[in-house]
């Protein structure tokens, strides 16, 4: 079905919106448009509303993501509001306007958010409210009603602070009537509403009243806003502060996943270190973020470190610890100084936000999206604040009000329409050798299940062919690295702490094969195929016993070995007592990290042949060379030797690392699968 152009321009209209971080914030504000379109009983042309649902983003806004409401059935809607008392009752009201079979089939239709009164009452042909910094900026002064009139003079209007709802719609769409000249408003700690006869006029006003705002901030704010440099408190160079953000985020994320677990990112930008060097970053950051939008992601506070960026790690470490048993102590007064007996339980007492100064920000969330977007938030708030301290002075709403939103029984009800989560939710893990093969293969089934991933492996494309795979560097990062440096394998690990905040699983997967008689087996072949399988996991294996144990989160080690770790085979030695190595190192450490909570494992796959990297590069016309037969035979060559008669293939090995580490073998360490479709010499004993 083609597409309305009444959709079709608002959908343009918002995706220009959206795509510029000054006009808005991720899945920040909605957009509207008014039109007739038929009814679908009686065919006859019907007044409708189409408004960005709840929980869309405008940059990537499609049709499913709308609602589409009957106007007439919307403005009724004031005839039996029952006060501002009552007004979340109207938001269930809304689902009585939808137009026709209202949401889309199956999930891609979008529910009328708490804003749709905003756009419906507004007499307005299209409506778009958005939380700007600049406007905010302005929103978040203390004089901020004087300041918008200095700005604007009569065509904006200010509104004081209102939580969004039925009654601010009513609001706005008095003053719109009251005010003939203006072509819109600053709600005061909240952020701007512009409207006009057409997309284009609206779209216009939207960005005149986001440019004219900063325009005036540019022209009338002081030089610094933060105060001067402290002493001490500048930025680190670029190498220094990443190595010590990594060593930090493992420490940082194991504090802040006392209530659940976290995933993490770290953001260096200079709007973030510019903020903790100036005097004024203590004071403004215990103020709290304003915007709704703002502090929903970035709870009502940071966490920020008061020591300088020289100061001796463990003396941070300590210190770190100190400030989040406060800051725990804190959120639970706040809660509990507001809350009523109706309230919704309080949902965990960590910071989302750490600002470490001279070093960075790490946020925290869910998952690495809503990690990455709690610190875009709060960038966006450091920009707010930086504007209406340069004019003014920041003043936030009330921290009662920031409580009535946080928790709110309509955002607790969006928290309920959210799926579970995936068995890996949260977890971190990272894959050697996921170029290609078992690795990649592992690295997809892990992703599926909801860990994010990173893609460590010595062929730089190859990995990162396979992130691009699994969605980009929300779901997993590349990172080339040889397993037999120790180096770059502690390069990988601090790669993994800037990405994610850490690592909860580690998967031992690189290796590599050279199958030759004992007579023609060099000291080389010995010594590389060591190297990578029995060095390299024990280099990776430590690296991430040292990581877990900061983060005090526990975690799992897995070993990729193989059934010729117990299997004697021929013209294999050097192979199979490198893979012989790595199956005794996984009782070792499993012996050696339990009481820390990490479980080591191992999985024992027969020859892996389609897919794999090392049978392409010449271990499979090795083998098939020892057992008489052609290279493209082999697979069925292995899966005639078996007691299933089925060939091994990369998925299998990774539904092994899965069964091991999915949460129901809570209580098992120190085992080793076979994933070899019966190979009765390889059976454990």
């Amino acid at each position: 079905m083609a597409i309305s152009p009444h959709v079709a321009a608002l959908l343009d209209r918002s995706h220009r919106l959206g795509a510029d971080p000054r006009n808005t914030n991720y899945a920040g504000g909605n957009t509207s448009a008014k039109g007739t379109a038929p009814d679908p009983v009686t065919g006859r042309d019907t007044e409708l509303m189409w408004v960005k649902g709840s929980g869309g983003d405008l940059g990537t806004l499609t049709e499913g993501g709308l609602a589409v409401l009957r106007l007439d059935r919307l403005r009724a809607l004031a005839e039996v509001y029952p006060g501002v008392e009552r007004e979340d009752e109207m938001v269930a009201a809304f689902d009585y306007c939808l137009h026709g079979r209202g949401r889309l089939p199956e999930g891609e239709g979008a529910a009328p958010s708490i804003d749709t009164a905003m756009h419906g009452l507004v007499d307005a042909a299209h409506v778009d409210h958005l939380h700007p910094d600049s406007g905010i900026a302005l929103a978040c002064a203390a004089d901020g009603e004087k300041l918008t009139a200095a700005c604007f003079g009569d065509k904006v209007v200010w509104v004081p602070w209102r939580r969004p709802g039925f009654q601010l719609g009513l609001d706005i769409a008095a003053i719109k009537a009251a005010n003939p000249r203006a072509i819109g408003c600053v709600l005061g700690g909240h952020g701007i509403t512009t409207w006009g006869d057409t997309a284009e006029e609206c779209e216009a006003n939207s960005l005149f009243v986001i440019r004219t705002a900063q325009s005036f901030l540019t022209e009338h704010g002081k030089a610094e806003p933060f105060g001067a440099v402290i002493d001490g408190y500048a930025a680190l160079d670029p190498a220094r502060r990443r190595a010590r953000a990594a060593r930090l985020a493992p420490l940082i994320r194991g504090l802040v996943s006392t209530d659940r677990p976290q995933v993490g990112h770290f953001d260096d930008s200079d709007t973030v270190l510019g903020f903790l060097a100036g005097a004024e970053h203590p004071r403004l950051a215990a103020l709290g973020t304003s915007c709704p939008d703002h502090f929903l992601r970035t709870k009502v506070r940071p966490l920020v470190l008061d020591l300088p960026p020289t100061a001796e790690l463990d003396a941070v470490a300590d210190r770190l610890k100190e400030l989040h048993a406060e800051y725990r102590e804190e959120y639970a007064a706040y809660y509990h100084r507001h809350a009523r007996p109706d309230s919704p339980a309080m949902r965990g007492a960590d910071p989302a936000i750490v600002l470490v100064p001279g070093v960075g920000m790490f946020s925290f969330g869910q998952d690495k999206q809503t990690a990455r977007v709690a610190g875009e938030f709060y960038v966006n708030a450091i920009n707010v604040m930086r504007g209406a301290e340069s004019v003014s002075s920041y003043t936030p709403i009330e921290e009662s009000e920031k409580f009535r939103i946080e928790y709110w029984e309509l955002e607790e009800a969006k928290l309920r329409r959210m799926p579970p989560p995936k068995p890996l939710a949260t977890r971190v893990a990272l894959v050697t050798g996921a170029g290609s093969g078992i690795g990649r293969a592992v690295a997809h089934r892990l992703v599926a299940e909801g860990a994010c991933v990173v893609v460590a492996d010595v062929n730089a494309d190859g990995a990162l062919a396979v992130c691009e795979e699994l969605g980009g560097p929300d779901k997993a990062v590349a990172v080339t690295a040889d397993v037999t440096s120790e180096e770059q394998v502690a390069d990988v690990f601090a790669a993994a702490a800037l990405a994610f905040g850490g690592v909860d699983l580690v998967v031992n997967n690189a290796g590599i094969s050279i199958s030759r008689p004992l007579l023609e087996t060099t000291a080389r072949d010995w010594d590389l195929q060591h190297a990578v399988m029995a060095r390299g996991s024990f280099l990776v294996s430590r690296e991430a016993a040292r990581l877990m144990r900061a983060q005090g989160m526990g975690g799992d080690i897995v070993y990729i070995v193989s059934k010729n770790s117990v299997v004697a085979g021929p013209n294999n030695v050097a192979y199979s007592a490198a893979k012989a190595d790595q199956a005794h190192q996984v009782r070792l450490l499993a012996a050696e990290l339990g009481g820390d909570g990490i479980r080591v494992n191992g999985v024992n796959p027969d020859g892996v042949v389609r897919g794999s990297g090392i049978f392409a590069g010449g271990w499979g016309a090795q083998r098939a060379a020892t057992y008489g037969i052609e290279e493209d035979e082999l697979g069925e060559f292995y899966a005639q030797r078996t007691l299933l008669k089925r060939e091994v293939l990369p998925e299998h090995v990774a539904n092994a690392v899965f069964a091991l580490t999915g949460g129901d073998l809570t209580h098992t360490t120190g085992l080793h699968v076979p994933v070899d479709a019966g190979v009765a010499a390889a059976f454990p004993r």
